[in-house]
């Protein structure tokens, strides 16, 4: 079940978090920031003040996890689109974390099909987000799912590594 997420789900959201950033990133980010900076105690502290803050969060982000049997396994989190170079009917997916025991588990296919859903009731015309460009499980996940490539590049400066934005026309 997907529902959106609360201020009580703060440390799973926080374990899944660094756990699956871990897991995802080893072989590019050092091991030094994942382990040392990201952490699950400072995590909870920011799902914490970010739940808290809640209603003052801009890009009307939104974050829902995925639950089965009182298991929380994965979130995920979209919003309006942060890009300059992209309209009002561009909705953001922000990131999907899952829980690397609960991975290849058909969970993101279906919060990319509930992120698609939202998007069509917002009455939106395209998705984009941002993946390293090293992290070729997801970049072939979400081709799967239909996004492509769309050319844009950024630098993300605090990891010395390369994002690429993906989108899917709606």
């Amino acid at each position: 079940m997907i529902r959106e997420a609360n201020i009580n789900d703060s440390s799973r959201l926080a374990e899944i978090h660094v756990f699956s950033w871990r897991y995802a990133y080893k072989d590019f980010i050092s091991v030094e920031f994942l382990i040392n900076q990201r952490t699950v105690k400072s995590g909870e502290e920011y799902f914490l003040k970010y739940f808290s803050e809640y209603d003052n969060i801009k890009n009307n982000e939104k974050v829902y996890v995925y639950e089965e049997n009182n298991i929380i396994k994965g979130f995920l989190t979209i919003g309006e689109c942060r890009d300059n170079d992209k309209s009002i009917e561009t909705l953001e997916l922000m990131g999907i974390y899952i829980d690397p025991l609960f991975q290849r588990q058909k969970i993101g296919t279906k919060f990319v099909n509930y992120c698609i859903s939202e998007a069509e009731n917002k009455n939106k015309k395209e998705i984009i987000l941002w993946v390293f460009e090293k992290n070729n499980d997801s970049i072939e996940f979400y081709k799967k799912m239909g996004f492509n490539a769309d050319g844009k590049i950024k630098l993300m400066e605090k990891f010395k590594e390369n994002a690429i934005r993906m989108n899917k026309i709606l």
